[in-house]
């Protein structure tokens, strides 16, 4: 018998726009500090032109839009039948099944996520499907904890229902 395909949840397009455009305003805010601080040390106190200051905060705020979608496209969580493999810009990680204690949604922060309990008392923080308040709001979150559960279930007490 052939195995079901992998479960895959990514961030939403919202959710890796909003996550790009955070990074990318904290970018333009270094931007614009280093921009006024070289405008306090320039000879004769003329500065930089005006439209330099427009281009070192909107560059870094667009490159971070950019960015952040094309990451959250490369992060997400995999769930199969040897377990949840999740998957970020940063690294990879697994959890088997045998080793999976408890899953279930918690409030850490400002975000409702994903919290895999393994038996060894540590905790794993998925990286998706997590749901918060404005570009972080997942309209489908409470389905795909749903999802999740029910694949832990299935593989916890005897494999997948017919």
């Amino acid at each position: 018998m052939k195995a079901a395909s992998p479960a895959t949840f990514r961030p939403t397009w919202q959710q890796a726009l909003g996550h790009g455009l955070y990074l990318g305003a904290l970018s333009a805010v270094a931007g614009v500090t280093a921009a006024l601080m070289v405008t306090l040390a320039w000879p004769d106190g003329g500065g930089p032109p005006g439209w330099a200051f427009a281009a070192v905060f909107t560059v870094p705020l667009l490159l971070g839009a950019i960015l952040g979608v094309m990451a959250g496209r490369r992060t997400g969580v995999e769930v199969g039948a040897r377990g949840i493999r999740t998957s970020s810009v940063f690294g990879e990680g697994v959890a088997p099944w045998h080793r999976v204690v408890d899953l279930r949604a918690e409030r850490r922060g400002r975000r409702t996520v994903v919290a895999v309990y393994l038996d060894s008392g540590t905790s794993v923080q998925l990286h998706a499907p997590y749901s918060g308040g404005l570009f972080a709001a997942d309209p489908q979150f409470e389905l795909k904890v749903f999802a999740l559960s029910h694949l832990w279930r299935s593989h916890r007490f005897g494999g997948l229902p017919s």
